[in-house]
């Protein structure tokens, strides 16, 4: 029993050191067995420029995170500040991802594009593994598409959205 505590008190330790911690905010899509399929990920992480490399983490194996983890090519939608709305839409279980007055279609590739999110990386699933309850996936990028806006990123911090500019830029 002592250990479970231990163990529920180290989780609480980390969410709160976590919730500290700014971290970018994306939409993967896929297309999966029952169509389009996308999740909200504050994950997704550099891994290398040359060659382009990606990670990020998928939390599950059901409903959407199944099929990004089957699917063999993905998007990555880098949000701005103006898309927090479709983030939290992304987010939430059991919400429609995919509506018809949303702005999105398939690629020529398969893969379900949501118009007017900024830039895109396409990519092809590199290698997955297994990390406690959550999956790693390391990702090639096959293509950037649209524009690398200069929009504000949208940021996740303390439980909540934010963006970041010119506006909260610190002087050396």
């Amino acid at each position: 029993m002592h250990t479970h505590l231990a163990q529920h008190r180290m989780a609480d330790q980390f969410r709160a050191a976590f919730g500290n911690h700014p971290a970018g905010v994306a939409i993967v899509t896929a297309t999966g067995e029952f169509g389009p399929a996308g999740i909200t990920a504050s994950s997704v992480i550099s891994v290398a420029a040359d060659p382009a490399l990606v990670a990020f983490s998928v939390a599950g194996s059901h409903g959407s995170a199944s099929a990004i983890l089957g699917a063999k090519t993905l998007l990555i939608h880098l949000l701005t500040a103006e898309n927090s709305e479709l983030a939290t839409r992304f987010a939430m279980r059991g919400n429609e991802r995919f509506s018809q007055m949303q702005n999105w279609e398939f690629l020529e590739t398969g893969e379900p594009l949501i118009h007017g999110l900024g830039t895109v990386l396409r990519c092809e699933i590199h290698s997955k593994a297994p990390a406690g309850p959550a999956t790693l996936v390391i990702a090639s990028v096959l293509e950037v598409i649209g524009s690398q806006s200069s929009a504000a990123p949208l940021v996740y911090h303390q439980r909540g959205y934010h963006s970041v500019g010119e506006h909260s830029r610190l002087t050396a």
